[in-house]
């Protein structure tokens, strides 16, 4: 893997199996005896967040816990950002703290780029998302679920179906999880209405449609989207209704969907929107174990960038028996 994780472009098929079995492995020593592992002890982890988030910091903080890493989180609101301290001055003031990873979540895309190639910061840098650019840990969050319940838990994605549903245009999630899951052999539909899809789309490696119904039958994994009404400064679609009635998915649409077919989205969720209640709430969605499956991934991640290698699963093995 290579020094920082900026986007899902930088993995190749073997980095992203690399980190999907390494949480695996990481999975299944946390629900043994010792659910905190010394691998990354004495080391420091900045969580650097400039937009609000729950899941994401938080997941971010419990699996560098886990890992036994001194954890800081930074929060915009309250500190020297509201006065107007540059981005470089907060980034060379983590360095002089001696952060070995900034976990960076940003409204500015390309903000985590800047962070990483200027020379600011000597660690690693996470985005943990950047404006409506990318999201590379739900990506990888959301393979490993799909993984688990459609692949037994190994290998890649080859010929799996999937199918991104909504809010196109603002979504880093989609743009992510687009170019990690083709890279790993899957096929791809983004439904949308014409409005909600971004200038180029024709171009990614991905199935264009304006029909959910169509692809129903078809599809193995369906992710639906948040509505992100606070990045719209006009009208998309006519109205909640109507959005619903044409791409929110009711339990009738659910009952065409394959038996084996799961539901994913990536929070939080407008009930009664993109998707219905009794939807979220079914045996099928595994909504939560989305993010259940992040704290591992992002252990996975946060190991491999700091402090493990290749064929280093096994030290984790020693580590918990000698701690």
């Amino acid at each position: 893997m290579t020094r920082h994780l900026l986007s899902c472009e930088d993995l190749t098929a073997e980095d992203a199996i690399l980190i999907l079995d390494t949480a695996k492995r990481l999975g299944e020593l946390s629900t043994g005896p010792m659910r905190k592992l010394p691998t990354l002890r004495g080391r420091t982890v900045v969580n650097l967040f400039f937009e609000d988030s729950t899941r994401t910091r938080i997941s971010f903080e419990a699996a560098a816990k886990r890992l036994s890493a001194d954890v800081i989180n930074f929060a915009a609101k309250g500190s020297s950002v509201e006065k107007g301290e540059s981005l470089k001055d907060t980034a060379m003031t983590l360095e002089a703290m001696g952060a070995d990873a900034v976990v960076i979540r940003h409204p500015a895309s390309g903000a985590p780029y800047r962070l990483a190639n200027a020379g600011w910061i000597g660690g690693s840098v996470i985005n943990a998302g950047d404006g409506t650019h990318a999201h590379p840990t739900q990506a990888l969050l959301d393979a490993y679920t799909m993984r688990e319940h459609l692949r037994s838990g190994t290998g890649d994605l080859q010929g799996l179906r999937v199918c991104i549903v909504g809010d196109i245009l603002h979504s880093r999630v989609a743009r992510s999880n687009v170019t990690l899951l083709t890279t790993l052999g899957a096929d791809v539909t983004l439904v949308a209405p014409p409005t909600l899809l971004p200038i180029g789309v024709e171009e990614w490696p991905a199935t264009i449609s304006y029909s959910l119904d169509d692809h129903l039958p078809e599809t193995d994994a369906l992710m639906m989207l948040r509505v992100q009404n606070e990045r719209m400064n006009s009208a998309y679609f006519p109205s909640a209704r109507e959005y619903s009635r044409r791409y929110g998915l009711t339990s009738s649409r659910m009952s065409r969907m394959p038996e084996h077919a799961i539901v994913l989205h990536p929070g939080p969720i407008n009930r009664g929107m993109e998707i219905a209640s009794e939807v979220a709430d079914s045996p099928r969605a595994v909504i939560i174990e989305q993010v259940r499956n992040g704290v591992i991934t992002r252990m996975a991640v946060l190991y491999l960038l700091l402090g493990g290698s290749e064929s280093g699963l096994g030290d984790l093995v020693d580590e918990e028996a000698t701690a």
